[in-house]
């Protein structure tokens, strides 16, 4: 009875752990791309739990929040926006709403729901633009509307992306763009602006904030951008308090891959297709309105996916399937090699894994531990342009048409 009484108790704990176990923006807690989730390298057919069909495309990456997943959509014809939740055990649509808005032109690559949701224990924050408005809207996540937000029109032709962030009680918004500019923070409760900061920023950018804990034990929300750099911004007042203009000039960049962090560093990325791209690592001091620059990396430097920090290291995964391994306190190089395929996707660790997904729909793993070895290349059978969610023992990717749960 006593060992019962045991297996009952720990399967309890472990269903607690898995509805508290969220990836509740972009690339998960922070923007780390981190997950303490195992995964087999090598899936078979029963790996795949669910495959649903989406209302709609998007490039836009999946939230997760207790057992639901949401997800963007969008309509290429009449340029709908539909806000998805999707139950994360079954896979079946638990609500979705259609929002009219306007056509306009995009990236090839870019579509009209490219951004990732962010949620919260109580609502879950969708973000579109458009020429005519920027839209930011919350719903509770039994799909509730609580309130919509107009934040201004949106220029530039390659289209919205850009994705919003958490942090306690405001949502965070990079609305740097090819007109009038800003970074914002609104009421997460209401959708009022509490602070907007004005940009020249040049063009319209599409990495998402993480929030950096200085040395004073202060946080700082930090922003990447091609004319401005690398900023941080007072979460709480909008006061900037350092910015490094690093990025190259007077060749037209643009900052696409987020910023992370390592330690004591602040690391971002900026570039052009067919020209140079920049990596470069900040170390912030408080009370001076520079950061100290640490190194940068010019060589095989990704242009859209995000870098990956694990433990000392940082992963390059660029969008020609060449990856770069460094150390992420000196950026020195430990090795370079080519993987398959054309990569938009970021690459995300799980456990003592790395996986990442090419535009073909085929994921690539390699281990954690700084050596290079491909144990696995697994196929979607459908093309994948997102960066996968990791969740419940779960990692669940959006695909062309579909959302799919893989699981051990």
């Amino acid at each position: 009875m006593k060992n019962k009484v045991l297996i009952f108790l720990a399967l309890i704990h472990a269903g607690s752990t898995l509805l508290a176990d969220n990836w509740p923006r972009f690339r998960g807690h922070n923007g780390t791309g981190n997950s303490t989730n195992q995964f087999a390298a090598k899936w078979t057919e029963t790996s795949f739990k669910w495959r649903t069909k989406l209302p709609g495309p998007g490039h836009g990456s999946p939230t997760v929040w207790n057992g639901r997943v949401f997800v963007l959509c969008g309509n290429r014809q009449t340029g709908e926006r539909i806000t998805t939740c999707v139950d994360a055990t079954t896979g079946k649509i638990q609500w979705a709403y259609t929002h009219e808005a306007e056509t306009h032109r995009t990236h090839k690559f870019n579509t009209f729901a490219s951004s990732t949701p962010a949620a919260d224990a109580e609502r879950v924050y969708f973000s579109w633009g458009t020429p005519a408005k920027l839209t930011l809207i919350a719903y509770t996540h039994s799909g509730e509307k609580a309130w919509e937000s107009d934040l201004g029109p949106v220029k530039g032709g390659h289209g919205f992306g850009a994705s919003p962030v958490v942090y306690r009680d405001l949502i965070l918004l990079n609305n740097d763009q090819d007109g009038v500019s800003s970074l914002i923070a609104v009421d997460r409760k209401t959708g009022k602006t509490r602070w907007s900061i004005p940009r020249d920023s040049k063009r319209l950018s599409y990495s998402s904030p993480c929030v950096y804990r200085n040395a004073k034990g202060e946080d700082e929300v930090i922003f990447t951008n091609w004319h401005h750099g690398i900023t941080g911004v007072n979460p709480e007042t909008g006061k900037v308090l350092w910015e490094n203009d690093v990025f190259g000039k007077p060749s037209p960049e643009r900052a696409i891959g987020s910023p992370v962090l390592a330690g004591e560093l602040v690391i971002g990325s900026c570039g052009f297709v067919t020209k140079l791209k920049h990596i470069v690592a900040l170390r912030p001091v408080p009370g001076k309105k520079a950061a100290e620059e640490v190194w940068r990396i010019e060589r095989s430097v990704p242009h859209i996916p995000t870098a990956l920090v694990v433990d000392h290291l940082i992963y390059l995964w660029n969008d020609q399937g060449i990856v770069t391994c460094a150390k992420n306190q000196t950026g020195e190089v430990l090795w370079n090699e080519r993987v398959s395929g054309e990569i938009t996707s970021s690459p995300v660790r799980a456990g003592d894994k790395i996986f990442c997904a090419a535009k073909d729909g085929k994921v690539t793993v390699i281990p954690a531990n700084g050596k290079f070895e491909i144990l696995a290349v697994n196929d979607l059978k459908e093309q994948c342009f997102s960066t996968p969610a990791i969740a419940n023992g779960r990692m669940y990717f959006r695909t062309a048409d579909h959302l799919i749960a893989v699981g051990n």
